[in-house]
C-alpha cells in the first residue's frame, strides 16, 4: 500500500491504496482518479485539497451519503450506494463515488447450454 493523490472534480484526496486500487484509478492520462474506486474507508484517507478553499487540509474529507433505494442500472447490476467526499471546511464536493453490486452471482453466467430439440 502507498499514499497517492486521487483526483476528483473539486480537488483531490491523498489516500493509502492497494496496487489493485491503483490500477483501477489509473485511466491512462497520467493521473489517478477517485471515481473508479467506489467508496474509500475513512482510515485510508490522509488529507484533502479543496478547489473552493484553495487549501490542503491534513485530515480526510467528510463522506456524505445520498438517499438511495437500490437502483437497477443494467441487467444484473444494482447501484447500492451513492455519495460524495466533501471539504471539512466549506462542504464543497471534492469527488463522488458509487458502489455497485451484481444482483445474482450465478454459476451459469457465461456457460453455454445445449438447446433442447423439439
Amino acid at each position: 500500500m502507498s499514499d497517492v493523490k486521487l483526483h476528483g472534480s473539486g480537488g483531490y484526496i491523498v489516500a493509502e491504496i492497494t496496487q489493485e486500487q491503483t490500477k483501477k484509478a489509473d485511466l491512462g492520462v497520467g493521473k489517478l482518479f477517485l471515481a473508479p474506486l467506489g467508496k474509500l474507508e475513512e482510515q485510508q484517507m490522509k488529507k484533502h485539497y479543496c478547489k473552493i478553499c484553495e487549501e490542503e487540509f491534513s485530515n480526510p474529507p467528510k463522506i456524505q451519503l445520498e438517499e438511495n433505494n437500490r437502483e437497477e442500472v443494467a441487467d444484473n447490476l444494482v447501484l447500492v450506494e451513492r455519495g460524495q467526499y466533501t471539504c471539512q471546511k466549506c462542504n464543497g464536493v471534492i469527488g463522488e463515488y458509487r458502489v455497485f453490486e451484481k444482483q445474482e452471482e450465478s454459476g451459469e453466467i457465461g456457460q453455454a447450454k445445449a438447446q433442447e430439440k423439439s
